[in-house]
């Protein structure tokens, strides 16, 4: 038969295992870093060559598929993302008006990458930006993510060949490469210095299984 203090021994034991267990299940306790934190996020740059003519794009875009696969972590990944995204915003304002596919096509392509790229900043980066104290940066970039939904909902209903389409265009590609300009001088480094080997490569493997979630 156990004494008292043998059992008060095992609840104790017991209470310590549950809070650690608890912690551990926190979206941002870096204590614990998992062995599968490895980008895998490649597919996004491949998938977006689909239907691209131009030789120069194909060969940025495979070049950005490879380098995802290179264990980079998850500011890298981002800023990765934007470039992709820039050229395939490049591309679709080098299309013609008669090319009315094209363009659909292009749009559909840019609302994927950038539908997937926010979610992963908005499921895991911006939380995490918030709880480092970096609330006016991390809603003031979440507010322009409100402003990439609306362009896409005017690019996706707008008729490919109006006199509207390649204006709106290269206003939205303004927005995201400001956008990008901000997070990837300004903030990212900022926040990126402040954290730990072990904090980066938590953030990196939330972000890729956020990321995983979209394909």
């Amino acid at each position: 038969m156990a004494t008292r203090n043998q059992t008060r021994d095992r609840n104790s034991r017991s209470d310590k295992s549950s809070a650690r267990n608890s912690a551990e299940k926190s979206a941002f306790n870096f204590d614990r870093v998992e062995d599968n934190a490895v980008p895998l996020l490649g597919a996004l740059a491949a998938g977006a060559a689909i239907g691209i003519g131009a030789n120069w794009a194909r060969k940025f875009l495979q070049q950005k598929s490879e380098s995802m696969m290179a264990g980079n972590e998850w500011d890298e990944i981002l800023k990765l993302e934007h470039k992709a995204t820039l050229a395939k915003f490049d591309l679709l304002l080098a299309t013609e008006d008669d090319e009315t596919g094209k363009r659909a096509s292009l749009v559909k392509t840019i609302h994927y990458a950038l539908n997937k790229h926010a979610h992963q900043e908005e499921q895991v980066v911006y939380p995490a930006l918030r709880q480092a104290n970096e609330t006016v940066d991390a809603d003031h970039l979440e507010h322009e993510h409100g402003y990439v939904k609306t362009y896409l909902y005017r690019l996706e209903n707008m008729e490919k060949d109006s006199a509207e389409f390649l204006p709106t265009v290269r206003e939205f590609r303004d927005l995201i490469e400001e956008h990008a300009r901000m997070e990837e001088e300004q903030v990212y480094p900022r926040f990126k210095t402040s954290m730990s080997e072990e904090q980066n490569a938590k953030i990196t493997m939330l972000m890729n299984k956020e990321g995983m979630k979209m394909n």
